[in-house]
């Protein structure tokens, strides 16, 4: 454990250093005996986590990889948090997606027992012209990447409500505002209302969205509009945070 402590001592130290230090400034710094700080210092350059050059120390890739790994969890947890203030706010479900690679991933779920998620009991993946995260991503997309996504999912009913071809699907997106949010109700679970928000990440295409039981239909609008407001309020933070 003594060892373990001393050696993040020195990786502090070299941290503080971005134009590197030596080994007897790092030994001096720490409060190490300079044998021990050499020992220390060779091993941590052995496993990566520092460099030397010219006899200077500097943060090798391992610990430049936990760096960025930690930005990232900073990231996530932003997210995160702020789907957790939403769902408490208004009370709903809020849900947080991304078109990637060609295919819907929603990346983030906050619900509740009181206000649970819809159950995903069809691949969200494949169903996208069936829900509003998939209308609101595939409405964000240009018309080759829009018909390629159909080609590889081609629109299937899978409610009484669901649009029933892909034709009639273009034209409902074409017809959909850039940043306007997109309903849907019971198209892809029955008792489930939905709304989805764009959100504007340079070329990528996103959304956060919300759900409501049925019975609940007429809460939709007011709810889906605080959303709209929130997102506003908080977009400055979250525009790196939701590049996940």
């Amino acid at each position: 454990m003594g060892s373990v402590q001393r050696a993040m001592r020195l990786l502090e130290s070299v941290a503080e250093h971005e134009h590197g230090a030596p080994a007897k400034q790092l030994a001096r710094e720490t409060g190490l005996a300079l044998p021990t700080a050499y020992h220390l210092l060779r091993t941590l350059v052995y496993e990566g986590y520092l460099r030397r050059d010219k006899g200077l120390f500097f943060l090798g890739e391992a610990a430049e990889r936990l760096g960025s790994s930690g930005a990232e969890q900073k990231r996530r947890s932003t997210v995160v948090e702020a789907l957790a203030h939403w769902r408490d706010l208004i009370g709903v479900p809020v849900y947080y997606a991304q078109y990637r690679n060609g295919e819907i991933e929603v990346l983030c779920v906050s619900d509740s027992p009181g206000n649970p998620a819809v159950e995903e009991w069809a691949d969200f993946r494949e169903t996208g012209h069936a829900h509003a995260i998939g209308q609101c991503l595939l409405a964000q997309l240009d018309d080759e990447a829009r018909r390629d996504h159909l080609d590889r999912y081609p629109v299937q009913s899978i409610t009484p409500y669901t649009v029933r071809d892909g034709h009639s699907l273009l034209r409902r997106l074409e017809r959909t505002a850039r940043m306007e949010p997109v309903i849907e109700r019971q198209e892809y679970a029955l008792g489930t209302v939905c709304a989805a928000i764009p959100i504007t990440l340079g070329n990528a295409a996103a959304t956060m969205a919300i759900s409501l039981p049925a019975h609940q239909a007429d809460r939709l609008p007011a709810a889906t509009q605080q959303l709209q407001e929130e997102i506003g309020r908080l977009m400055g933070s979250l525009a790196i945070s939701i590049s996940i």
